[in-house]
């Protein structure tokens, strides 16, 4: 993008950097000599926004962000008590010696786009599944003879397989439970500073105060109930603190998270009823547009921007235009498609699409307010409701006949239909589309060798964020849904770090907004959903959550792939030759 940020901060050149960094390395002789032309790059990303944009010219930098970037190698100089030769004025950044984490073996990364990690720590990890079926299928068998009175000749194979199913679930949170508690960190490469609990928290509940002190960790669990109901505070900033939870903090499986799971989160996914979707996402998606926009921003874009530059920190609204225009790309909209937006939220790429590209969009939702807002959206750029429209109507209930579109777009919406109707749903979306279409999927997934700290953020997302999104699964399990539907793969990107610097940007918009919150919300709200940020920004990026960004076409003979080459190789394709967009607010 052209233009320079608006920071108020005065800009420097390059040769004023090297005198400066000169300056730097002849006062402290451990100090690394900042090269010449250190500087943020600037990508185009093919949006043409309204805003001011937030690069900045490859030749300045900020000298905020100098200062800092010298004091930080002064610093790591004196630290290790050892003279760093001055690097030469032409010498790069990456030329630098790598810094670690505590026990010198895990490389510790520093980029503006994300939220870097300080402490990479691998907790508990996942359990042997030979080991949960052998229990499943003989547990029962031991418990029969060790019950009183009870032959296990009584029950045939029949009784025996009813018993499998009924102590199934029960055993598996058993075993979760037990091995959460003693199985091993995955690998031991992080050394913990190994401070006291009261280093990081203010324990204010007495019964839990004495329980949880010096170096008796808390079980995670406990923790969030607690720190929502007020009776623990955070000593400083949560995100930091939870960057450290491995220092404070047990990933058990607690006797609340097995009653959870066993009486709540398992019915909800056996019954995942149309009734249940519509009440879980009108309770979430309806409680007030205000609330997400103290987050969101004036987008309204409740899914993953993308990063185009590493290397600098782009804005929540060029995140979130990379990926509006990543997916049009993908789609290879053009004038007069029929789009279908499958969970369109407030109508933002519906919008974007029909005025940058020229297409017929039609989005649907179950949240009254989000089509509200999306009409009212729609007309604000411009566009009448034959070039876009927002329903508010479940996906199944679309009236238009098979085939009718040729593009199919849904982003992070899939995950509350749940694993009851996955397949249904791919199979809807299926005869929905033309035989020569495109859809472009983008969802939520999680890691199949997950750690414990994967599982109990997991189902704090389903009881407190998104009730009954069930449906975040493994990439290979929703490849073989798309595959058994009828789908052909066209291309595959996994963007959890983009998810973190997306939820990165949320984040910050709700701290700003925070007495706004606490005024209309309350404090406990407030509390979810600070944690609920700062602790998925951690693990999007930490590979525990993902999203996957998935193009299919129908599997047929007479599918046009040779069309579909221009999306292959990479994440953003290559800019459309001199086409400028409009950003949707």
């Amino acid at each position: 993008m052209a233009g320079t940020e608006n920071t108020g901060v005065p800009q420097v050149s390059a040769a004023e950097i090297d005198k400066v960094a000169q300056a730097a390395a002849s006062l402290n002789a451990t100090a690394q000599a900042v090269p010449s032309g250190v500087a943020a790059s600037t990508a185009s990303t093919g949006v043409t926004s309204v805003r001011p944009d937030a690069a900045k010219p490859d030749d300045e930098v900020s000298r905020t962000e100098f200062a800092a970037r010298v004091e930080e190698v002064v610093q790591d100089g004196l630290s290790r008590n050892n003279a760093i030769p001055a690097a030469s004025a032409s010498a790069s950044a990456s030329e630098a010696p790598p810094r670690m984490a505590p026990g010198g073996k895990v490389r510790l990364t520093n980029y503006p786009a994300i939220k870097n990690a300080v402490l990479p720590v691998e907790g508990n990890g996942s359990f042997s599944n030979v080991h949960l079926a052998l229990l499943i299928f003989f547990g029962p068998a031991v418990l029969l003879r060790l019950i009183p009175f009870v032959n296990p000749q009584w029950f045939g194979w029949t009784s025996y397989l009813f018993l499998v199913a009924l102590l199934g679930v029960p055993f598996a949170i058993a075993y979760w439970t037990v091995m959460s508690r003693f199985g091993p960190r995955i690998n031991e490469k992080v050394t913990l500073p190994n401070r006291p609990i009261e280093y990081y928290l203010d324990i204010k509940d007495p019964a839990l105060k004495e329980k949880y002190h010096g170096h008796n960790k808390i079980p995670m669990e406990i923790f969030y109930e607690a720190y929502f109901d007020r009776k623990i505070d955070i000593k400083g900033d949560i995100l930091e603190v939870l960057e450290y939870r491995w220092d404070w903090a047990a990933m058990y499986f607690t006797p609340n998270l097995f009653k959870y799971v066993l009486f709540q989160m398992l019915p909800d996914v056996l019954m995942h009823s149309s009734r249940q979707d519509e009440e879980q996402i009108r309770d979430n998606y309806d409680r007030g547009n205000d609330f997400h926009e103290w987050f969101l921003g004036p987008q309204m874009v409740y899914t993953s921007g993308i990063i185009s530059d590493i290397h600098r920190e782009e804005t929540l609204e060029e995140l979130q235009d990379n990926k509006l225009n990543l997916v049009c790309s993908k789609l290879a909209l053009k004038p007069g498609d029929r789009v279908l937006d499958i969970g369109c939220g407030w109508g933002t790429l519906a919008a974007f699409a029909a005025k940058n590209y020229g297409a017929d969009v039609t989005g649907v939702t179950l949240a009254r307010n989000q089509a509200e807002f999306g009409n009212a959206r729609i007309a604000a750029n411009g566009l009448t409701s034959d070039q876009a429209r927002i329903l508010c109507l479940d996906y199944r209930d679309i009236p238009v006949r098979p085939g009718y579109y040729n593009k199919i777009v849904s982003l992070e919406m899939a995950e509350h239909v749940g694993i009851r109707h996955y397949s249904k749903f791919l199979s809807n979306v299926y005869d929905l589309l033309d035989d020569d279409g495109v859809f472009v999927f983008q969802v939520a997934g999680l890691r199949p060798r997950w750690q414990y700290w994967d599982l109990i953020w997991g189902l704090f997302m389903n009881k407190y964020i998104f009730p009954g999104a069930d449906a975040s699964c493994p990439l290979n399990w929703v490849i073989n849904k798309l595959e058994n539907a009828g789908f052909e793969v066209r291309s595959c990107d996994v963007a959890g770090v983009h998810y973190s610097a997306t939820i990165d940007r949320w984040l910050k918009n709700w701290r700003k907004n925070e007495e706004k919150v606490k005024a209309k919300y309350g404090e406990r709200l407030w509390r979810i959903w600070l944690f609920f940020l700062a602790s998925s920004i951690l693990i999007a990026r930490e590979g525990g959550s993902s999203v996957f960004q998935i193009t299919v076409t129908k599997n047929l003979n007479a599918t046009h792939r040779i069309e579909g080459v221009e999306s292959h190789g990479n994440l953003l394709p290559r800019p459309n030759r001199g086409k400028s967009y409009s950003s949707v607010y």
